[in-house]
Parts: C-alpha cells; structure tokens; sequence
C-alpha cells in the first residue's frame, strides 16, 4: 500500500483503545510489569517499551509536569524552563546504573558538555531571567534617568562637559596615561 494511501485510511480507535484502562497507571520509577522480562534484542517493540522504556520515562514525563507547573509554564507563553533540559537532567540523573553517584546539574553531565562544545546556546533574554519585580523597577529607572537627562539644566551640563572635553583632547590625555601605566 502506498504511504499516501495509509495516510488518508481512517484510524481503527477501537484497536487503539481496547487495552484495559489499569495498562496506562504510570509506574513506578524501576517497576517493570509483572512477569519475566523480555530478551531485548528479541522482544516486539511493544514489550521493549513496556519493560525498559516506559518504567523510567514516564515518572520522568509526570516529574516534568510537576516542575513545568511549578515554573509557572501553563500560567504565560513565554518561559525561561526548558523541559528537554529538565527531563535530560531527571533521566540522568535517576539512571539505575548510577544509584550511588552523586546529583549531577545538566551543563555537567558530560555529553551535554560536549554537545554544548560544538553547539553553544544563545543566551536567554533577559526578560525571561527578570521577575516581575526586578523589571519593573529596571524600566523605572530608566525611565527616571531619561526625565532627569531631559531637564534643561542637565542637557546644559552636559554640553558643557562634551566642550570641555573636545577642547582639552581628553580622550588623547586618557590614551597617553594608559600608555604610561602599561610601559611600568
């Protein structure tokens, strides 16, 4: 069958959803379905998910949540989490192979090191990083100095500053002493 042709065929929900309901509780971090575990490299991919996959991804996924709205995530579009750095943190550090190490951050781990080496992050904005608070007294501030700057009496200071120093080659004067100071 043609891949177009698989597209456009409706979905059979009833073979979707016929599973009982108690299948999809999220496990317990470690908790495999009860039985013998698969062979890996034999297994449907159904039982490779059930046995090794879903028992650690899914408390991450419910973690996840837990954080994002703790991050205030569902609340504005904009958000300085990033769920892909929480769940790569969570997974590694929950990691069965490495019960007794101890907390490791993200930008530690060392593939993220190394990814990070050869693709760096641009830095977040920094009305991500800024509370509410902390913005509003920034924007206030600026706003104060642009009214002050605005005042007759400190535009004429401030030209008289700029006359002086064209007049008496300050910047020249600033060289010169630099140069002094890097020659001792």
């Amino acid at each position: 069958v043609p891949l177009e042709a698989a597209m456009l065929q409706p979905l059979p929900m009833e073979q979707l959803f016929s599973a009982p309901a108690v299948q999809y509780v999220l496990p317990i971090l470690g908790e495999t379905p009860s039985g013998e575990p698969p062979d890996p490299k034999k297994c449907s991919p159904r039982e490779y998910l059930e046995f090794y996959i879903f028992p650690v991804l899914l408390p991450g996924l419910a973690a996840l949540l837990y954080e994002a709205e703790k991050e205030k995530c569902f609340e504005g579009k904009r958000t300085k989490f990033i769920p892909s750095d929480f769940l790569t943190e969570w997974l590694y550090n929950k990691n069965p192979k490495r019960k007794h190490e101890s907390f490791t951050e993200l930008f530690s781990i060392p593939f993220v090191k190394d990814w990070l080496k050869d693709h760096p992050r641009p830095p977040i904005p920094l009305s991500l990083l800024l509370s509410e608070e902390e913005a509003s007294i920034l924007i206030q501030s600026f706003w104060r100095g642009y009214r002050v700057r605005c005042d007759s009496e400190i535009q004429e200071l401030r030209q008289w500053q700029k006359k002086l120093r064209e007049e008496r080659h300050i910047t020249e004067v600033v060289k010169k002493f630099w140069t002094k100071q890097e020659a001792k």
